[in-house]
């Protein structure tokens, strides 16, 4: 039986938490909080006009990206920087926040409501196998385990899989049952496949463009539909959800959506679809819309 297309995109909405808050944005920047620190970085999107300017010349830390490539570009700090690390938390989860030459903090604030998602998902599962797959810096792979679930963590860099293992250490989830693999998603996947492995929840957040731990060359739109084939075929027999995020631009929830449908056309269930956005608190909260996802379930 093939899943159920949601007819209607969704916007997932992050707001703030105890350690972050989008606090203003516009003039193609956006001011967030990290903690105790204020961080300005580029958003072009964000054409209209901010609540606060000021706020903006007293940040800690500012991105300035360089002309020909703005998610590369250097770090200004205020008078008390640099900075290289801080503690943050999400819920049961504790992790470094980062300044990373690419204006990324080691983490994506907005996909907290993935992360809401995903645990409310595996609470209802017994001691579930969850495989995350472009695990970064480990998130969302300690959510899952922090909620009760057996993980494997997968990523192409050493340098992201060792910050996820002392990520889980700040969290007090060494001694979980946490698989840590450095490796290329395609080819620890299709191993699986040959294996005949099986896996109650797969998150998927691929980039564009990528190399794998040799070299191995990724690209979203040629090696995505073989990819979710392989992932689909890892299910279980009562799998729980299958997870795409994607920031690639020239590309829509509802793409994800139908490649996602290709993938798991005998498996019953839903597919819903949609974009993952930041949002100010208070009264006229703006947000910005900042990924797309979409998410088989059962």
């Amino acid at each position: 039986m093939a899943p159920v297309l949601s007819s209607t995109p969704e916007t997932l909405v992050t707001r703030g938490w105890s350690d972050y808050a989008l606090l203003d944005s516009g003039h193609g920047r956006k001011l967030e909080r990290y903690g105790r620190f204020t961080v300005v970085r580029p958003e072009p999107q964000c054409f209209w006009a901010p609540r606060d300017p000021a706020a903006f010349e007293r940040a800690t830390a500012v991105f300035d990206p360089q002309q020909e490539e703005e998610d590369a570009g250097r770090w200004r700090f205020d008078a008390h920087g640099p900075i290289d690390a801080f503690p943050l938390k999400w819920r049961d989860v504790r992790f470094t926040g980062r300044f990373t030459p690419f204006r990324h903090l080691a983490f994506f604030p907005e996909q907290a409501a993935n992360w809401e998602w995903m645990d409310a998902r595996v609470r209802t599962l017994k001691q579930p196998k969850i495989l995350n797959l472009f695990g970064y810096t480990g998130v969302a792979s300690l959510a899952a385990a922090a909620a009760g679930a057996h993980v494997t963590h997968v990523d192409a860099s050493k340098k992201s899989v060792a910050y996820a293992r002392e990520n889980a250490e700040q969290s007090g989830l060494s001694d979980h049952p946490i698989r840590w693999i450095v490796e290329d998603a395609r080819k620890f996947v299709a191993r699986e496949v040959r294996r005949g492995s099986k896996y109650d929840g797969i998150i998927l957040d691929p980039p564009k463009y990528g190399r794998g731990a040799n070299g191995e060359v990724w690209r979203l739109f040629e090696d995505m539909p073989e990819l979710l084939k392989d992932c689909a075929a890892l299910l279980s027999e009562d799998a729980s959800f299958l997870l795409l995020n994607a920031y690639a631009a020239r590309i829509s929830g509802l793409s994800l959506a139908h490649a996602m449908a290709e993938a798991t056309h005998d498996r019953g269930g839903r597919i819903d679809w949609g974009e993952l956005a930041l949002s100010e608190d208070g009264p006229n909260a703006r947000a910005i819309g900042l990924s797309f996802f979409a998410r088989w379930s059962a």
